[in-house]
């Protein structure tokens, strides 16, 4: 991989953190984002999170978007996405 596209992709993971963090803590002081974040906060906003688990989850999240852009290219996984992962990786148990 060329230095720029790490250069890239470390930007882009930059920008990830500042963003889960900001919904982490319940919005955005921001109003300029770029296209995959603007898809990543659609997105987010479309999927349900049980209220006790949801800063495990969202860590959670933040982990396996760290492992993707490690062994591949962005833009970070959406969140369903990893719920959609992480469903089929661990059965429900009732």
């Amino acid at each position: 991989m060329a230095a720029d596209d790490l250069i890239e992709l470390e930007l882009m993971l930059n920008r990830f953190y500042r963003l889960l963090g900001e919904i982490m803590r319940g919005g955005t002081t921001r109003n300029t984002f770029q296209p995959w974040e603007i898809e990543i906060l659609l997105d987010f906003e479309s999927c349900t999170l049980e209220p006790r688990r949801r800063t495990e989850i969202l860590r959670q999240y933040r982990h396996a978007v760290k492992r993707q852009m490690e062994t591949g290219p962005g833009p970070p996984m959406k969140f369903s996405e990893f719920l959609q992962a992480r469903a089929t990786r661990r059965p429900v148990t009732e």
